[in-house]
């Protein structure tokens, strides 16, 4: 990998990081919000339990995109570290020392193996 390509792939990664950012910020100032602010309701009993059902299932689903978010901005904080510790061994596979293909970086700028592990 040349210095351009290594320069390319630390955008994307500050990129990257930027978006999942605002993403947990979002998810931050939804849960901030109670679920009566969020659904418009009127009162905190709902009209139907099924209502109740659908608003407890919104909730974990946000948790859970937001824990993934976590996990791959920690993975994109490592990846950088990676990047500016040892520039030189970056986009190797963790594995076998093998390089990591450009275009592959380029989709996940975080990749520690050449292939998805399966």
């Amino acid at each position: 990998m040349n210095a351009e390509q290594r320069k390319h792939l630390e955008r994307r990664l500050i990129e990257e990081r930027a978006r999942v950012v605002a993403a947990l910020e979002r998810y931050r100032a939804q849960t901030r919000d109670t679920v009566q602010e969020q659904t418009g309701d009127l009162s905190n009993v709902p009209f139907h339990l099924a209502d109740e059902g659908t608003d407890t299932m919104d909730e974990e689903l946000d948790a859970s995109e937001a824990a993934r978010e976590t996990a791959e901005l920690s993975e994109i904080d490592d990846a950088l570290r990676r990047l500016y510790q040892s520039p030189e061994t970056f986009g190797r596979d963790e594995r076998t020392g093998r390089e990591i293909s450009f275009e592959r970086l380029d989709l996940i700028p975080w990749a520690r193996t050449a292939a998805p592990t399966g």
